[in-house]
C-alpha cells in the first residue's frame, strides 16, 4: 500500500477531509506532529507529502524550530520526485524551501470564501486542468506569499493576495486557501480569532455563514484536488 506523510504543525489544523479521499484512493496515511514532540524526518520515506496549516509564522523559526527541518524535508521531496503539496502555511514553506518569499499581508487576514481565478498555465497541469475560470475555496491566513520561486507557475489568483496556488517543481504543488477544513473547523478558528482592526474581525466573523453557504461548491472543488494528488501517489 503506498503511504502519505502528513505533517500536522498545529493542533487545530488536522488532515480533516482529506482522510477520507486519500483513503478512498487506497492511501495508508502517517501523522508527524511536531508541536506534539514528534521529530520531523530530514528524509522523506514515504511515497508523498502533505504539510498543512498552522497559527504560526513561517519566519518563526526561534519557536519552532522544525520549520527548517520542513523546508529541508520539502526540498527532499522535490529532489525524490515525490508528490507533495503544501496547504496554507505549508504552502507558504513550500515556496520559502525553493526560494520564494513570504511576508506579513498587507491587506491584513484574508478569510472565509475566497473566489480564485485559474490561470492559463493550468491547462494540462496535473492537479488544476480543467478546474476553471474560477472556483471558490476556504480561506484563512494573515501571512502571504509576496514572490513564487523560479521556475515556479502560478496556477491560480485572486485579489489582494494574487499566490493562491501554484506548482513549484514538477511534483510539488502549494495552496495558499485550505482545501481540507470543513465549515466546523473554520467556525472554530473565527471563535478563538483575536484581532484590534474591526475589519479583520468582521471579514473573520462574516465568513462562518458564507463558508457554511458555498460549502457544496466549495467541497466539490477540494474533493478533487485531493482525488487528483491520491492518484499521483497511487495511479
Amino acid at each position: 500500500m503506498s503511504t502519505v506523510l502528513v505533517v500536522q504543525p498545529a493542533a487545530d489544523d488536522g488532515l480533516g477531509r482529506f482522510t477520507g479521499w486519500l483513503g478512498d484512493q487506497g492511501l495508508a496515511i502517517r501523522t508527524v506532529r511536531p508541536y506534539a514532540g514528534d521529530a520531523v524526518p530530514d528524509r522523506l520515506r514515504a511515497d508523498g507529502l502533505i504539510v498543512l496549516g498552522g497559527d504560526m509564522s513561517c519566519y518563526d523559526n526561534a519557536r519552532f524550530p522544525w520549520l527548517e527541518r520542513i523546508r529541508a524535508l520539502f526540498r527532499d521531496a522535490v529532489l525524490q520526485h515525490r508528490p507533495t503539496l503544501g496547504i496554507c502555511l505549508g504552502g507558504q514553506l513550500l515556496a520559502q524551501s525553493l526560494g520564494g518569499t513570504v511576508v506579513k499581508g498587507k491587506h491584513g487576514t484574508e478569510a472565509g470564501v475566497v473566489t480564485v481565478r485559474i490561470t492559463d498555465e493550468a491547462a494540462g497541469d496535473a492537479l488544476f486542468d480543467g478546474l476553471g475560470p474560477e472556483v471558490r475555496v476556504a480561506s484563512m491566513h494573515g501571512d502571504a506569499i509576496e514572490r513564487l520561486s523560479d521556475g515556479a507557475a502560478l496556477l491560480g489568483t485572486s485579489d489582494p493576495y494574487p499566490q493562491q496556488a501554484f506548482r513549484a517543481a514538477p511534483n510539488a504543488w502549494g495552496v495558499q486557501f485550505h482545501p481540507e477544513i470543513t465549515p466546523s473547523t473554520y467556525g472554530e478558528w473565527a471563535g478563538e480569532f483575536r484581532s484590534s482592526d474591526q475589519d479583520e474581525r468582521d471579514r473573520v466573523a462574516h465568513g462562518v455563514d458564507d463558508l457554511a453557504a458555498a460549502d457544496p461548491e466549495v467541497q466539490a472543488t477540494a474533493a478533487l484536488l485531493a482525488t487528483r494528488f491520491a492518484q499521483l501517489i497511487a495511479p
